[in-house]
């Protein structure tokens, strides 16, 4: 039998604080947190480099955005654009998301396809092989 709801297999509640975090705001966190990441390469690099013709330009940005999600997420618990729409990561037991998983959560996310495919909890691949979980805080 299906469960009622997202995260009730984790033990989470229904809604509100320490629920499932809703694909929405999943999306949204990760549109701010690539346009951030498209700042830090302006700011650093300048706007030819990043709307020029360099071949580059895409991996600068996929790089900064990688390495502020991997940090964050150990640091905080969740990249900017998460921090700023309340979503929180943290691994399946309760606890902070361990640095290297972290790594490996977010270099699955950078491929994309781990991120595309997602269970009845809304668990990606890339949530699944880090065994973490996306809250609402």
């Amino acid at each position: 039998m299906r469960d009622a709801y997202a995260g009730q297999r984790l033990g989470l509640p229904a809604s509100g604080r320490g629920s499932m975090a809703g694909w929405g705001r999943r999306i949204a966190a990760l549109f701010i947190d690539w346009f951030a990441s498209t700042l830090v390469v302006i700011g650093f690099f300048g706007v030819e480099r990043v709307y020029g013709a360099t071949a580059d330009r895409e991996w600068m940005v996929l790089l900064v955005y990688f390495l502020e999600a991997s940090i964050l997420t150990s640091l905080i618990g969740g990249s900017f654009g998460q921090t700023v729409l309340r979503i929180g990561v943290i691994s399946v037991d309760n606890v902070p998301l361990h640095p290297v998983l972290s790594v490996v959560r977010h270099a699955l996310i950078c491929l994309v396809i781990p991120a595309v495919i997602w269970d009845q909890d809304r668990r990606g691949l890339h949530d699944l092989a880090a065994r973490s979980i996306c809250i609402r805080r």
